[in-house]
């Protein structure tokens, strides 16, 4: 199971989080994120599993409560994989604007963003 990036958060700066952003589902297979693409957006899974692709070789399988995307945004460089839908997914979409002013007003969240942002690179 994924550990959520809200977990630490007080249910207050969670809600706050989930508010910004814009629900959508996915059909699985969909691809929301592309290798080597600009970092415009990112979500947050509620519901379904992705599948993390570097060179199309899968690097990490993710579910609820992950962020996908935060990596380039965090670190403003180019998407470093590509993220495909192994499920029909629920998702909080962000754009990169939105994740940024969040991380500036909602420290805690900023933090664990930041944290998740540098666990992934070292994976890809």
């Amino acid at each position: 199971m994924t550990e959520s990036i809200l977990d630490g958060l007080p249910s207050a700066d969670a809600e706050r989080v989930l508010a910004a952003g814009r629900p959508l589902t996915l059909p699985q297979g969909w691809s929301p994120i592309a290798e080597s693409t600009p970092a415009d957006k990112a979500y947050l899974i509620t519901e379904g599993e992705v599948s993390v692709r570097k060179g199309g070789v899968e690097i990490a399988t993710l579910g609820p409560g992950a962020v996908v995307g935060e990596t380039a945004i965090v670190n403003r460089t180019l998407r470093s994989a590509s993220v495909v839908a192994l499920t029909p997914l629920r998702v909080v979409h962000f754009t990169s604007e939105t994740l940024e002013r969040l991380a500036d007003e909602v420290p805690a969240f900023g933090a664990a963003l930041r944290a998740a942002a540098a666990g992934r690179a070292d994976q890809v």
